[in-house]
């Protein structure tokens, strides 16, 4: 199970929400502990794409995400990008791009705005494992 802090997914939802109408992107950080992941930080990375359909993260980002996780005694759990008007499932682009069966990849669908969906998965080729998420 992964387990978010309500203000690290806040902080998700706002900035996905600010990015709108492209698609948001980010990491997520934290400890493992048994089966459990903890998400103890989440960071809003720039989409260097700029599109509606697809994510780039920003690699100077990533490193100074990276040097920041160090730092805090974190280690990297995943990612997560937003869908602005598709479901939280990943897309064939989301799975080819996939790079880390280990990691969780985090999606995050504003399709209805009202009620925005967390989902997340475990990707291996066309292989996917869904993961319960908790946000606490």
């Amino acid at each position: 199970m992964i387990k978010i802090k309500k203000a690290e997914y806040e902080k998700i939802l706002h900035h996905a929400e600010s990015y709108l109408p492209y698609e948001a992107c980010g990491l997520i950080a934290g400890e493992i502990s048994g089966k459990d992941k903890l998400v103890k930080k989440a960071y809003l990375l720039t989409n260097a794409a700029r599109s509606e359909r697809s994510f780039s993260l920003d690699p100077k980002e990533q490193f100074a995400a990276a040097r920041d996780m160090r730092s805090m005694g974190l280690i990297l759990l995943g990612c997560w990008h937003s869908h602005p008007n598709a479901p939280a499932y990943p897309s064939k682009e989301d799975k080819r791009l996939a790079y880390d069966r280990d990691i969780s990849y985090i999606i995050l669908s504003l399709e209805n705005m009202a009620k925005p969906q967390l989902n997340s998965f475990k990707i291996s080729g066309e292989e996917l494992l869904m993961e319960q998420i908790s946000i606490i």
